[in-house]
């Protein structure tokens, strides 16, 4: 039944390598941008704040394929972007990850404005009669409790982030997915097995995370 994974064909533990990169590199950058975008959306700068509202609300809405597609055919194949990289594997890794940055870092910043909403207005209000700049008062007092109260969604986010990264074969991400449709397509009479070692590798990238999360979400909880 697993006679096809001892013939050293498939690289199963590169494909997973790939994916795991792919969700890392993702999540840094999407928690990077959803930062800015939620502090856009919550600027007294009206031009910032109608463009991070626009940005999230149509990134949002579009699905993540158009947005990985989109990376590839208007910015590399268009106006030759490569990213820096010179093989095509490299290329499409990079383009996903800034596609999934891109489509992922609306949800951060949702997920943040959402802990924003719990902080007393008055803690904002003493900050600014102290002095401090809205820049400062973002960075001193409103984000560090948004993010404490923003665990489990952010927690949710970066979950969903690991399973998007298989809409990245898509645009040639020589991730576990594409390697999944390689392997149901050559391996058609081992299809059940196929499907569960990429279902329980997807576990094992994914269930970690949300354990180690959500106790952080306990940990960190703001007692008010």
């Amino acid at each position: 039944m697993f006679d096809f994974l001892d013939s050293g064909q498939y690289d199963l533990l590169g494909a997973f390598w790939v994916t795991a990169q792919l969700a890392l590199y993702s999540a840094i950058g999407s928690l990077i941008w959803g930062t800015a975008l939620v502090a856009m959306r919550v600027s007294p700068v009206p031009l910032m704040r109608g463009f991070a509202t626009a940005y999230v609300n149509v990134v949002r809405n579009t699905p993540l394929t158009v947005v990985l597609v989109a990376c590839l055919l208007g910015l590399n194949q268009t106006l030759l972007v490569s990213l820096g990289a010179d093989r095509s594997e490299d290329i499409g890794f990079r383009l996903a990850v800034l596609g999934l940055v891109a489509y992922t870092g609306t949800f951060v910043c949702e997920a943040l404005r959402s802990g924003i909403n719990t902080v007393p207005p008055g803690q904002a209000e003493a900050a600014r009669a102290l002095g401090l700049s809205f820049t400062q008062v973002l960075r001193l007092v409103v984000l560090p409790q948004a993010f404490r109260a923003a665990v489990t969604p952010l927690a949710n986010v970066l979950i969903a982030l690991t399973k998007n990264t298989t809409v990245a074969a898509a645009i040639g991400a020589a991730e576990a997915s594409l390697l999944m449709k390689t392997m149901m397509e050559n391996e058609t009479d081992a299809l059940f097995v196929v499907f569960a070692i990429f279902a329980f590798g997807f576990i094992v990238l994914t269930l970690p995370t949300g354990l180690i999360l959500g106790w952080a979400a306990k940990r960190l909880a703001v007692k008010r």
